[in-house]
């Protein structure tokens, strides 16, 4: 049994990773190391998530069953207790699956499809999410030869769980100053493809593909075998979307995705016209991402506040100082005071540097 030095201990290093400059997949990496002295697990799932939307990006696993893959995100997606969702308001950000299915696992569509058939008793989930939005998931399994996860371990991920949705975040900052830096080969390429659509049956198997999707494909993160053509962004959203005609939940069926350099696409999954086919496909769609999007995510990663989003939001519309004060009825002091505290945020020291790292674009607007 884990003392409560060992968990106070573990708790300071978490902290330390968090506020260190690790990359999210090496910050991951890291935490479930440090988890695993405290909380034993075999197998876990851990996405990052679109913060406005909660739909999984960039995943990370270790699982016995790859080769069910759209199976396992389509009955995560649809599968409400212990769902990330129904955590961020819940008061407690962990539940184990004993507890969120009172005792009886089998009412869980993911443990009763999937799960049982590879031993698993029990699954810890955790929510990482702030007032910024929600940065991502994890799902620790555990097998029929070791106990259940206990209370004081679903407590242990819970007290993490703010710490690391913070440090979740600024990682996701620090990549998106890094993804900003220029780059002659990548400011002189092509620009990205045309909008992609891909097909998918109520299994979330890819049925048909537009001609750009392969060159979109390739540009996202590669699934697992027998999957590496198939991004899991793509069974996310199309999941996402099962999950809101089931009633399970409303966020939009939508993903953002950094894809390098500072290029991002987007991902929306909806029901294509019945009226040839007869039956309802699922499609998802994928192509470059908005510039207002784009704006979102960076404000959420960079903690801005909402008058502070609006004033980036108006800045990238080319609005001067004069015309920022009058939009938001402020003075233009407070307009240069209010950039003064962005720029020190996002650490840069002029607009045309913060638009540019907003928009991923070599020059920003014009300084006023």
């Amino acid at each position: 049994m884990t003392t409560k030095w060992a968990a106070s201990r573990s708790m300071e290093r978490i902290g330390e990773l968090c506020g260190s400059p690790l990359e999210d997949h090496e910050l991951r990496a890291a935490l479930l190391a440090e988890l695993a002295g405290v909380v034993p697990f075999d197998w876990f799932v851990w996405p990052l998530t679109d913060p406005g939307t909660c739909t999984g990006i960039s995943p990370m696993a270790r699982i016995p069953c790859p080769q069910e893959l759209p199976a396992l995100i389509r009955l995560k997606y649809v599968t409400l207790p212990g769902r990330w969702t129904s955590l961020i308001d819940g008061g407690m950000p962990a539940v184990t699956l004993q507890t969120a299915t009172g005792g009886d696992p089998a009412r869980s569509p993911l443990w009763n499809g999937v799960l049982r058939r590879y031993g698993v008793a029990d699954v810890l989930s955790t929510v990482f999410a702030d007032s910024y939005g929600c940065w991502g998931w994890l799902d620790l399994w555990r097998t029929s030869n070791q106990e259940q996860f206990t209370q004081r371990e679903a407590k242990h991920l819970a007290a993490a769980a703010p710490v690391i949705a913070a440090g979740l975040r600024r990682s996701r900052a620090a990549r998106m100053r890094l993804d900003a830096r220029p780059r002659r080969d990548v400011l002189h390429a092509a620009g990205l493809p045309q909008q992609a659509v891909l097909t998918l049956d109520p299994e979330l198997e890819v049925t048909s593909r537009s001609a750009s999707a392969a060159d979109w494909l390739g540009l996202l993160q590669p699934g697992p075998r027998p999957f590496e053509a198939v991004p899991a962004e793509v069974l996310n959203v199309a999941a996402q979307l099962l999950a809101r005609e089931a009633g399970v939940d409303s966020h939009p069926a939508s993903a953002r995705v950094s894809i390098g350099s500072g290029r991002w696409a987007v991902l929306r999954s909806f029901r294509l016209d019945t009226r040839e086919s007869g039956m309802a496909r699922l499609a998802v769609t994928i192509q470059e991402c908005p510039a207002g999007e784009r704006l979102d995510v960076f404000a959420r990663c960079f903690g801005l506040t909402r008058r502070q989003r609006s004033l980036l939001e108006l800045a990238a519309g080319g609005l001067d100082t004069e015309a920022l004060a009058a939009a938001l009825r402020i003075s233009p002091y407070t307009v240069q005071d209010q950039f003064k505290l962005v720029f020190a945020a996002c650490g840069v020291r002029s607009r045309n540097s913060l638009l540019a790292l907003a928009l991923g674009m070599e020059q920003g607007a014009p300084q006023s």
